[in-house]
């Protein structure tokens, strides 16, 4: 069946069409670590004023206009398909962007409160993670994290308010130990990083040598 680009409407085969893919995979110069937009600098300023608590980003593209609408649609428009679509792109992306390190051995979502969840029905980094899982032949836990309160939204926020608002916001489902590990978290965008540096301080406090973060857009 034809299908209307997400982004532009033009009638053709694919979710988003060949021409609005190629705007937002274009090639970008990006931090290796929090995956900010380097532009003219040659090391990451947000990475030397605050270091991440994970070790390598990977991201499409910005959180912009007019690729925010896949995420926007998928969240609160339940455009489901569109998860498929971005998890492609990122596992197309990824054998080159962990090289020379190993691939994770495990791949989790950053999980939605169950308020949320109950809410929203679905929880969109899983719906872009379980895919991505499978499409790089990884193992994959749903359920591997849990956020013990719903944390409210932090637009409001500067990254320091974000860090308290985050606080102990995560814990493990069950005991576990992921000594000498390397574990990618999966979310639908970042954009401080607070979040994802926060859960991936609970995988490294129990035993993760590695913490990747996969994201499907970036605030810039």
């Amino acid at each position: 069946m034809p299908s209307a680009c997400a982004l532009c409407g033009a009638v053709q085969r694919q979710v988003v069409c060949a021409a609005c893919a190629a705007d937002l995979l274009r090639p970008v110069r990006r931090c290796p670590a929090c995956a900010l937009a380097l532009g003219r600098h040659f090391h990451c300023p947000a990475c030397a004023a605050s270091p991440p608590a994970f070790d390598h980003a990977h991201t499409l593209g910005d959180y912009a206009s007019p690729q925010d609408q896949l995420v926007l649609a998928l969240k609160f428009g339940h455009a489901l398909p569109l998860a498929g679509w971005l998890a492609a792109r990122l596992a197309a992306g990824l054998p080159a962007a962990w090289a020379p390190q190993a691939a994770p051995d495990l791949i989790a979502p950053i999980p939605l409160s169950p308020q949320r969840l109950a809410a929203r029905g679905f929880n969109q980094a899983w719906e872009i993670a379980r895919p991505l899982a499978l499409r790089l032949g990884l193992r994959a836990d749903p359920v591997l994290l849990q956020r013990q309160r719903d944390t409210g939204s932090q637009r409001a926020l500067d990254l320091a308010a974000r860090q308290v608002n985050l606080r102990g916001a995560f814990r493990l489902t069950r005991a576990a130990r992921f000594d000498g590990l390397h574990v990618a978290l999966v979310d639908d965008v970042m954009t401080s990083g607070a979040t994802l540096h926060e859960a991936a301080g609970v995988l490294k406090a129990h035993g993760a040598a590695r913490v990747s973060v996969i994201v499907a857009l970036r605030t810039p």
